[in-house]
């Protein structure tokens, strides 16, 4: 099945005819994003986004000692790359006019009745979980739970997906989602290689995989020497050449085949078996795990999420218990905490890229948060018993349309299915394709001959009187199902009670708030994490991602389907050129551990191209983000370390050592700018020119380019790809863990190497995820963010970030000293505090001032990254000066706690710091045997006793919950004595 495609650079005018009148008198497809579209509006949405006054901003100059923003912005920001442009940017438009132009992108969608399967699928998002969760920012702006203390509500929501997970899987653990179904699968293989005992380098993989899948494979497999061998794997496999399987239950086709004897057939070779299934399928069917299976893995989007053009989804993984210490990803385990509650937290390898780097499993860093938490909602709504009557009805539906398709003298060429059907139409197919899309019905078009039809839990009774005419067949009495006896499910599953519960919306209302009653987002408080971007995302931006002509789409939808989607992607595409200074972008990466892989695969393929096979080397900085040396691992290049000088700069001195010596294999090095240390190098066009001259490219992370959009251009001074964390800069927000977009940007002469798709279009590089555009259904969020904010707002929005960061390094360097600066004594937009004298002299660690910050009432900031004992702290352009002063005032207060030890007044094992964060339960317990009051203990700030944030667990034991890793819900019988 393919599609007309858009290649980069190409004219919109060619592609896109969207219909509808034109709103505000501006055009229906601008041919550039030059011009204005109306007048400035008195009150700027930036005024808004901006959290800092007027006023304030002249006090906090004062405090940095800069006479204005722009003598401040030259001061930090290194002249050698200062841009005196503004962005090529219409002005900003109003909240209003963008809410007008996102309706004219919307009304150039087609919502039809979609039939097209492929692992994409129509659901009914209940709304109790529609309005509370996707649309509440107190889930959708959380951050990762890094710190469980204050992230147990999404901590439990994603163990219900996790228990969810291995219920219907019928294995051991699951970690809390992946990206999306083909990087699942991806990740299944490379877990496979690692763990098989099996010397082999070949994985065989079913014919009767999804086609995009198996492009994602294919792409992932070549750079590390996996050879991908396709077939039957009942007729084809050779289990001696092959260290892992997958096969697929049921099939992209709808057939459902008994592997059993393949799996153990693969395990005597010593070989493991990855499936890739569905899990409302799995109601009905025997779980693989019972059939042998290794791993499972799949999407969990039919459950609850809709189709959104292809994303974002909550892929899911399980596995046996041999294999808990390679899968990838999170995984939420149940610990306890100081007084041995129950409590819930992250496990095992969670962020384990930062430690082993290139020897990492994987480089995975975002999660699909959000959507798997709306996806074990799902499931705990409906409970084992609407999951049931859901998938029933789904294959009720099929079976009835094969069984008067057959009687009406039809041929369906599977003779097994849950909810897919591929009929055999000699020569028909492309007419009745047609004839369907008249009608409102898309259905797949496997080839000239063949079509698929699959249903989901919006099908109806109407769409199968629809399809019948369709095919001139009249319509025969329901009949018996299709599923094979043997691979019936029979076993129970979602016997936890949380799955039995909340089946009236006023209890699933109050248990919703019940969970996020137990967590700090961004609707509570400043999250001041460094390297992490935590800003506004308001609610103009976001407002359109439910709307059904962006969420209702499906990713292989016909081109002319979707000319609303195609003309929003090309105008945000060229936003981020505008912003970046490259010249083409590719938005498929759906996280930006993906968007560095595919700009490291665009190097090599360009190495390629010029007859430069032999250079892999990669040159990362000592103080580097994890994913990028675990990146390079999976494009094939060996990393060579450059060592920082005591600044937190990159050592130019061993830069020069490290080219010379692989100056004829030297492929990239990647930086990260401004650096890690929250610095602005002065040398970074010193550090390109350097790696150009010895025939290398120059990949710039983009995780910090808050500090730069509108000041500085990467593809302007030196650098030749970056990938762009739109989670960040551009205000998709982090859902308590993903979904995160990472768009990959490069210059003209790497655009031939962008990431393809074999639905879409051609690429020498292939496809890096399962959706051409990848989370497709969120992009509207940052196409809304930059044009509310126009050239200027976003230069304002840096300059204000760069300022917030410096007031917070210049009024906490007396109490916390600030390790790196920049020439001048500046930082870039984030600052690192050095906690390390003060655990010197009072004992006091990095973690207890993080977990007190939670009796404050916020998040900590960064913690030991890229420095161990310290805090790297980003107060982001979103945050007013008195929240600002508000964790200045607990950073000092924190402080002043920590000399009270020092001092002797409290015990080095036995004050607020070290027991923190203290839980109403044991602030209100009959014994207190602590040598400081309960008041200090709540309410250390008289500002606290306006608004109190208690935790609902004291300090979890992180070492016992690895010892004994539980990752699902605890077992019926706990929950015995009280009922439930």
């Amino acid at each position: 099945m393919r599609f007309s495609s858009l290649t980069h650079g190409e004219s919109l005018e060619d592609e896109v005819k969207l219909s509808g009148p034109t709103t505000a008198g501006e055009p229906r497809v601008p041919t550039s994003l030059k011009g204005t579209y109306m007048a400035p509006p008195l009150t700027q949405f930036s005024d808004r986004h901006i959290g800092i006054t007027a006023a304030d901003r002249a006090a906090m100059l004062n405090v940095v000692g800069a006479t204005n923003m722009e003598a401040l912005m030259r001061r930090v920001v290194p002249a050698s790359i200062f841009s005196e442009q503004p962005l090529d940017l219409p002005v900003a438009r109003t909240e209003v006019e963008v809410i007008a132009r996102l309706r004219t992108f919307a009304d150039g969608n087609r919502v039809m009745t979609s039939l097209i399967g492929m692992g994409y699928y129509g659901t009914i998002t209940p709304p109790v979980v529609l309005r509370n969760v996707l649309e509440n920012p107190a889930w959708y702006t959380a951050y990762t739970p890094y710190q469980p203390e204050i992230s147990q509500g999404r901590l439990e929501a994603l163990l219900n997906f996790q228990t969810m997970v291995c219920d219907l899987t019928g294995l051991d653990l699951a970690n809390s989602s992946l990206l999306d179904e083909g990087t699942a699968c991806a990740e299944a293989m490379t877990m496979m290689r690692r763990s098989s005992s099996h010397a082999g380098r070949c994985l065989f993989v079913d014919s009767d995989t999804h086609p995009q899948t198996l492009a994602v494979l294919l792409t992932r497999a070549r750079p590390i020497d996996i050879v991908i061998r396709v077939g039957d794997p009942l007729a084809d496999l050779d289990v001696a050449e092959c260290f892992g399987v997958l096969l697929s239950y049921p099939g992209s086709s709808g057939r459902i085949r008994d592997y059993s004897t393949v799996i153990a057939d693969v395990h005597t070779s010593g070989g493991l078996v990855a499936v890739t299934s569905d899990l409302l399928a799995l109601v009905l069917l025997k779980s693989p795990g019972d059939a042998g299976a290794d791993v499972v893995v799949g999407s969990s989007q039919r459950f609850g999420v809709p189709m959104g053009f292809g994303g974002p989804h909550a892929a899911f993984m399980a596995a046996r218990s041999s294999l808990a210490r390679s899968l990838p990803g999170r995984i939420v385990g149940v610990s306890a905490d100081g007084e041995g509650r129950p409590a819930l937290r992250l496990a095992l390898q969670t962020r384990e890229q930062h430690i082993r780097r290139e020897k990492a499993t994987s480089n995975i860093c975002t999660a699909q948060v959000l959507l798997a938490i709306m996806a074990g909602l799902y499931a705990t709504w409906h409970g084992p018993d609407g999951l049931r009557e859901i998938a029933g009805r789904v294959h009720g539906l099929a079976s009835n349309l094969a069984h008067s398709l057959v009687g009406g003298g039809r041929v369906v060429a599977n003779d097994t299915w849950f909810d897919t059907l591929t009929i055999v139409v000699p020569g028909e197919a492309d007419a009745l394709v047609a004839a369907a899309a008249e009608i409102g019905m898309n259905l797949r078009l496997v080839d000239r001959d063949h079509l698929g039809i699959s249903f989901d839990e919006t099908s109806t009774e109407a769409t199968v009187d629809a399809l019948c005419s369709l095919f001139g067949v009249e319509r025969r009495s329901q009949a018996a199902s299709s599923l094979p006896v043997e691979l019936t499910r029979t076993d129970p599953f979602l016997q936890h009670p949380v799955f039995h519960r909340f089946h009236s919306e006023h209890e699933m209302l109050r248990y919703l708030r019940r969970l996020a009653d137990k967590d700090l987002a961004l609707d509570r408080t400043m999250i001041p994490l460094g390297s992490c971007t935590m800003k506004l995302n308001a609610t103009t931006e976001m407002i359109a991602v439910t709307w059904p002509e962006f969420a209702q789409i499906h990713p292989f939808a016909p081109i002319d389907q979707v000319q609303g989607y195609v003309a929003m992607i090309k105008e945000l595409e060229a936003m981020l050129i505008a912003c970046t200074g490259y010249e083409a972008v590719s938005l498929q990466p759906n996280a930006g551990s993906q968007g560095e892989f595919a700009g490291l695969l665009a190097i090599q393929a360009y190495h390629a191209s010029r007859g430069d096979e032999l250079r892999n080397v990669c040159l990362i900085p000592s103080s580097a983000h994890g994913t990028n040396a675990a990146s390079a691992v999976m494009a094939g290049m060996k990393v060579a370390v450059v060592a920082c000088d005591e600044r937190g700069n990159v050592d130019i001195g061993d830069l020069q050592t490290q080219v010379d010596k692989y100056s004829d294999s030297l492929a990239a090095v990647m930086v990260t700018y401004p650096s890690t240390h929250g610095v602005f190098e002065e040398g970074i066009s010193t550090i390109c020119a350097m790696v150009h001259a010895h025939g290398g490219q120059v990949y710039v992370d983009g995780a910090n380019l808050n500090a730069l959009v509108g000041l500085a251009q990467p593809g302007q001074f030196g650098a030749d790809v970056s990938h762009l964390n739109l989670h960040k800069t551009f205000c998709i927000p982090h859902g308590g863990g993903g979904p995160g977009v990472g768009p990959v940007a490069v210059k003209a002469h790497l655009a031939p190497f962008l990431p393809g798709h074999p639905l879409r279009d051609d690429s020498p590089v292939g496809a890096v995820s399962s959706a051409p555009f990848g989370s497709a259904g969120i992009l509207c969020i940052s196409w809304a963010y930059v044009a509310l904010m126009g050239p200027d707002g976003l230069r304002s929005a840096t300059a204000n970030a760069i300022l917030g960061a410096n007031y917070l390094a210049r009024r906490l360097d007396p109490y916390y000293p600030v390790l790196y600066t920049g020439e001048h004594g500046d930082v870039a937009h984030e600052c690192i505090v050095d906690l390390r004298p003060l655990t010197k002299t009072t004992g006091i660690t990095v973690d207890d001032v993080a977990k007190r910050l939670m009796d404050y009432g916020f998040h900590a900031p960064t913690m030991s990254f890229p420095v161990a004992g310290t805090l790297m702290i980003e107060p982001t352009e979103s945050e007013s000066l008195t929240e600002l002063d508000r964790f200045v005032a607990a950073m000092v207060a924190i402080r002043a706690e920590a000399d009270q030890v020092a001092a002797g007044v409290w015990p080095a094992s036995d004050n607020p710091l070290a027991n923190a964060p203290h839980p109403a339960e044991n602030l209100l317990a009959n014994d207190w045997t602590h040598p400081y009051t309960r008041e200090d203990a709540a309410y250390p700030l008289a500002t606290l006793r306006q608004s109190k944030y208690f935790v609902p667990v004291s300090r979890i034991d992180a070492a016992a919950g690895d010892r004994n890793l539980v990752c699902s819900c605890p077992p019926v019988e706990a929950f015995a004595e009280d009922g439930a």
